[in-house]
């Protein structure tokens, strides 16, 4: 299957994540595991890089899933043009017996993706919206109190637009790294369950 390089309807500044799941061939799977640890360096070294994880086919399969999450549909497309993706592609092709399917999850998906799921379907919208929402809330009303409030004194001077920077950081970094994960396996159940 081909593995597309466009990104419709989609603005560069999206965050996104790249799902490619394969089917090894068998007896290669020592070789293609060196590859992948080739792979995440590469990736690691990228900007907008945020994060990779592998899925590793259940005893009698060959499946392998790839995923690489990106800050930015822009620093997606830079992996996907580049010349190291291009070269190690060409030193997995022997290895590969099928392309099984090449996905791009756009927005805040990612909060939502289990590290170590059968597959990578995700819950339905309004549930990953009515959580997001509930875990958001009291990060930023929290961050609100500490900006406005605590630390006024020091940043108090500081016109709002640029108060609001370090605000933002926090929020993203304390939603994206504490507060989704461990709401999201709390509410796993909840998330996978029946969508009604």
């Amino acid at each position: 299957m081909s593995e597309g390089r466009q990104f419709e309807g989609r603005r560069p500044s999206d965050p996104v994540s790249l799902v490619v799941r394969r089917r090894i061939r068998p007896g290669r799977e020592t070789d293609y595991e060196a590859l992948l640890s080739e792979a995440n360096e590469l990736l690691a070294r990228l900007p907008g890089h945020r994060g990779t994880g592998v899925i590793r086919p259940a005893p009698g399969e060959q499946e392998y899933t790839l995923l690489a999450r990106f800050e930015s549909l822009t620093s997606a497309a830079a992996w996907e043009l580049s010349p190291e993706r291009a070269a190690w592609l060409e030193r997995i092709a022997p290895l590969v017996d099928e392309h099984v399917s090449f996905e791009k999850q756009p927005g805040l998906d990612f909060w939502f993706t289990p590290p170590a799921a059968a597959t990578l379907r995700q819950p339905p919208r309004w549930k990953m919206a009515l959580l997001t929402l509930a875990a958001l809330y009291p990060v930023s009303v929290s961050s609100s109190w500490l900006f406005g409030e605590a630390l006024k004194p020091w940043l108090g001077h500081w016109p709002m637009p640029v108060r609001a920077v370090p605000q933002m950081v926090i929020v993203v970094l304390s939603m994206t790294y504490l507060v989704m994960p461990a709401v999201t396996r709390w509410a796993a159940p909840w998330l996978r369950g029946p969508a009604r």
